[in-house]
């Protein structure tokens, strides 16, 4: 029954809740509106209570505890409570009374978690607090929970006992509560004890060792029974001893370590045995290697119970001991200072009460393995090749191999074949080095291995080269033709730096170009510099290179851009000049300037010019900086009148340089009469001839360029006519590629840079008609000495062919390029030709028209003092060795017949 004393608007002291040792909560009015544990309300975990430490209006209705089994889960609800507000008191403030605390000693388990609940009421609400009265700060594993009504402390430690305080405090008060946190933990195993083989009548140990808190106990079993302690078996801190063992020691013991919180038990096999000496489990080495000088040691250590008496023999001889020889406590035999004379066969004796057995050894004795050759330090440059030395001097019964090391690392000869070799031979291990880089510097070891002994030999080995990339480079200072340069230095590659030198990069250059600087050779051991000359308003990017005496380096990183200082511009337009244009122009042109030479924003060209022989300059302005000309244009300019003109230079900061001053002349007056005279001829079926009378000109008109002639056929539009120019003072044109027997018409005009004249009245010419296209036919040729004559059949002309006027001969040597031709009137035509070479000769019609059609080209070949005839040959494309033989044969039948 729940027991409720309440005062209007105050405190709550406690409810008495469910009592189990379960999980408790509680429910406000009705699921699922559980209570929010906060500063002023406490669900205790120990007894289930709900404890309000000031009671508000919102607190009034039901509660309702719920109870959870942690083995089932299964949550099980109580009765409802109500909660009322009385109003017939007054309760005033008073300081904290703690309703909920922990016990004032508690015991913790090692690795367990801990939870301490502390919870107080009072007005004003309590502010809870804890600490250890040792002053030793929480360590971090420690969590305070519900607005600090419970510390709590998982997996506890031994350090983490001690007094704990609860502080509760408000301002009327405080209060303490205090429990002391003691530490306690079951037995657990340190060295539990495991199977064991033991030879009779030797001593058995056997430790069992655990730990816990308290300090545990311990006891032992044999055979499941209580293990009586008497002479020879003695238990000390739970360590077993049986001495003089025998037979009937052996059987399954029990060790038991307990404490009042737990017992533990670890259990065991003795087997006491009993046997004679056997090698065969462990047999001695066959052969053993040692080299002069050396100690061997010899192991004997047959299987045994109990344990064998050893002696030694070398060959037949008992061994005793010496200064050299010892006969060691485990039955091992060692020799020391080794010679030659101690190789032979070393045999074991062993022997217990139940038998003997022997093993043999045998000792070979080498001679030690010597460094002859060794490798030494080595300075070279990247790019060298290098033999480190390893040579040696071994007994010749071993075996040797060679092994290098490069800073600790095994050499691998295949993956770094490209820089690394073994060369020497079977009794050397020299190492080669090809082709040095920086990453070869470095510690090298050649380590030598036979059966028995090994030697090593270590030479460091430095690689010089051209230095590294200097670091970080910046620009510290910018002006409109200076940067203040800055950077670090790289690594020098074991040579030190001699100089550095800035290179600079701007959109306009072509890749990166040496800077002038401030000094101009940098050394060393300088790190900053002034680049001096550079063009203002001009983005910028700078990059150093380091040299050392081996070489140039690789450059380092670029700057940032920089933009240097805007400046008046310093350089004027280059190639200022002009003339032509229209009438009354006077057109003005110059280069532009290249943007790297503008020095800023908002750069134009201030164009001035005036008349020849006046004081006063017309100026004007172009603001475009890519403008390559300017045109005036103003009635009053004379035709082709002198003009000086100049060109200057401005931007944002002011006007620079003008250029120097040209002479320009304005636009020409374009001519006004027409060409008389003009006429056309006929030349050919395909030419005409158009010549004309030069138009009167005078210098002070400008140039007369020369003149225009256009042409169309009877067919053709005057207005699609073709146009061909004569060039300066040419008064007639030879117009080709015309269509034959077509009448043409034509007009002339004179021209000059301010444009054209008028057209010349039209004439006209009839081209003739085209040549034959039959080729003379059957020409004959007779050879007498050096007269050649030939005759060929006439050719007749059609009806819309030119009439033939005569005939070409065209001949020339079979070795020369050049044709010489002779006219006839006839069919026949006789040369005289020196005959020491062959001749091709062709024949051709000629009319008005123009040439025919050429005969077949005939070959005369080179004759020695004989009469020849002959005619063309059908088809003749290559003289050939075979067909100059039938040639002469048929030569000769001729002259033969005739």
């Amino acid at each position: 029954m729940l027991l409720l004393l309440l005062w209007e608007q105050l405190f709550l002291v406690s409810f008495v809740g469910c009592l189990a040792d379960l999980s408790f909560a509680w429910i406000f009015n009705e699921y699922p509106s559980f209570v929010q544990e906060d500063s002023r309300r406490f669900v205790s975990q120990e007894t289930g209570h709900l404890y309000i430490a000031k009671v508000e209006p919102s607190d009034v209705g039901n509660y309702s505890c719920v109870v959870t089994s942690r083995a089932s889960r299964s949550p099980v609800l109580g009765s409802p409570t109500p909660l009322v507000l009385r109003t017939d008191g007054v309760m005033g403030e008073y300081e904290p009374k703690i309703e909920v605390q922990f016990p004032e000693t508690l015991a913790a388990a090692k690795g367990s978690t801990v939870k301490l609940e502390c919870f107080a009421l009072g007005n004003p609400v309590p502010q809870i607090n804890w600490r250890r009265t040792d002053g030793l700060p929480f360590p971090s594993k420690i969590k305070l929970r519900k607005s600090n009504g419970m510390i709590e402390i998982p997996n506890f430690q031994q350090e983490d006992a001690g007094l704990y305080e609860c502080i509760t405090e408000n301002s009327r008060g405080k209060n303490i509560a205090r429990g002391r946190l003691t530490y306690y933990a079951k037995p657990h195993w340190v060295q539990p004890i495991q199977d064991v083989e033991v030879a009779v009548e030797d001593t058995l140990y056997w430790d069992c060792r655990a730990s816990g808190k308290p300090k545990p106990s311990y006891r032992w079993l044999r055979n499941g029974e209580q293990l009586a302690i008497e002479g020879r078996i003695q238990i000390e801190n739970g360590a077993l001893t049986i001495s003089n063992l025998n037979l009937t020691d052996s059987g399954r013991y029990q060790c038991i370590a307990e404490n009042k919180h737990g017992v533990i038990s670890s259990s065991a096999e003795l087997r006491v045995v009993a046997s004679a000496p056997d090698f065969s489990k462990s047999p001695m080495k066959k052969l053993i290697q040692v080299q002069i000088g050396s100690t061997v040691d010899f192991e004997c250590k047959p299987k045994a119970f109990p344990k064998a008496k050893c002696s030694w023999k070398k060959g037949g001889e008992q061994l005793q001991e010496n200064e050299r020889i010892s006969l060691l406590k485990d039955g091992g035999l060692r020799v020391a200072n080794v010679t030659k004379g101690d190789a032979g066969t070393y045999t074991c004796l062993a022997t217990n009460q139940f038998g003997t057995a022997r093993g043999s050894t045998s000792l070979v004795v080498t001679e030690p393995t010597r460094i002859t050759l060794a490798p030494s330090n080595l300075d070279v440059t990247v790019g060298e090749s290098v033999v480190l030395p390893c040579q040696v001097q071994h007994d010749p019964l071993l075996d040797i191999s060679f092994t290098w090391y490069f800073n600790g690392s095994r050499t691998d000869f295949q993956r770094d074949a490209s820089h690394f070799e073994k060369v020497g031979g079977s009794a050397s291990g020299d190492l080669m080095i090809r082709n040095i880089q920086l990453k070869h510097s470095g510690k090298y070891v050649c380590m030598v291995k036979t059966e028995v002994d090994s030697v090593a030999s270590a030479a460091d080995l430095i690689v010089r080269g051209s230095p590294g990339p200097p670091e970080h480079v910046r620009v510290d200072e910018i002006t409109d033709t200076t940067a203040q340069i800055s950077w670090q230095e790289g690594i020098d590659n074991h040579s030190p730096v001699t100089t550095y030198t800035i290179q600079a990069r701007t959109p306009f250059s072509v890749g990166w170009q040496r800077a002038t600087t401030v000094p101009d050779v940098i050394d060393g051991r300088t790190f900053t510099s002034t680049v001096v000359d550079l063009n203002p308003w001009v983005e910028y990017e700078f990059r150093v290179v380091a040299t050392n005496k081996i070489g140039g380096g690789e450059p380092s990183l670029p700057s940032e851009k920089v933009r240097t200082e805007e400046a008046v511009p310093e350089i004027p337009p280059s190639e200022v000049s002009g003339g032509g244009g229209s009438r009354s122009e006077l057109v003005i042109t110059w280069d532009p300037v290249p943007e790297e030479l503008q020095n800023g924003e908002g750069f134009g060209y201030v164009v001035a010019f005036r008349p020849s022989g006046t004081s006063t300059w017309i100026q004007t302005v172009v603001t475009s900086p890519d403008t390559p000309r300017y045109v005036f244009r103003n009635e009053s300019i004379l035709p082709f009148s002198p003009y000086e003109v100049k060109v200057g230079v401005y931007n944002n900061k002011g006007e620079g340089p003008f250029s120097a001053v040209a002479t320009v002349f304005s636009a020409e007056e374009e001519p006004s009469t027409a060409p008389s005279g003009v006429s056309a001829t006929s030349l050919s079926s395909s030419a005409i001839q158009v010549s004309w009378t030069a138009i009167p000109w005078k210098m002070s008109n400008g140039r007369l360029l020369g003149y225009e002639v256009r042409y169309w056929n009877k067919g053709q539009k005057e207005e699609s006519s073709s146009r061909v120019k004569a060039a300066g003072n040419e008064t007639s044109i030879k117009i080709t590629g015309l269509r034959s027997n077509l009448d043409y018409y034509t007009a002339v005009r004179a021209y000059n840079s301010a444009g054209a004249g008028p057209f010349s009245a039209t004439v006209n010419a009839t081209t003739k008609k085209p040549p034959p296209s039959q080729p003379p036919g059957n020409v004959v040729w007779n050879v007498t000495d050096s007269r050649v004559v030939l005759s060929w059949e006439e050719v007749r002309a059609m009806d819309n062919e030119s009439e033939v006027t005569g005939y070409k001969v065209l001949y020339r040597t079979s070795s020369q390029g050049g044709v010489e031709v002779l006219t006839t009137a006839g069919t026949t035509a006789e040369l005289w030709l020196q005959l020491q070479d062959d001749y091709l000769i062709e024949v051709r019609a000629t009319t008005e028209g123009g040439d025919g059609s050429s005969s077949q080209q005939i070959l005369i070949p080179r004759l020695a003092s004989m009469d020849a005839r002959g005619s063309g040959p059908s088809v003749l494309t290559i003289f050939s060795f075979s067909s100059f033989l039938a040639t002469i044969f048929s030569l000769t039948l001729n002259s033969v017949l005739c």
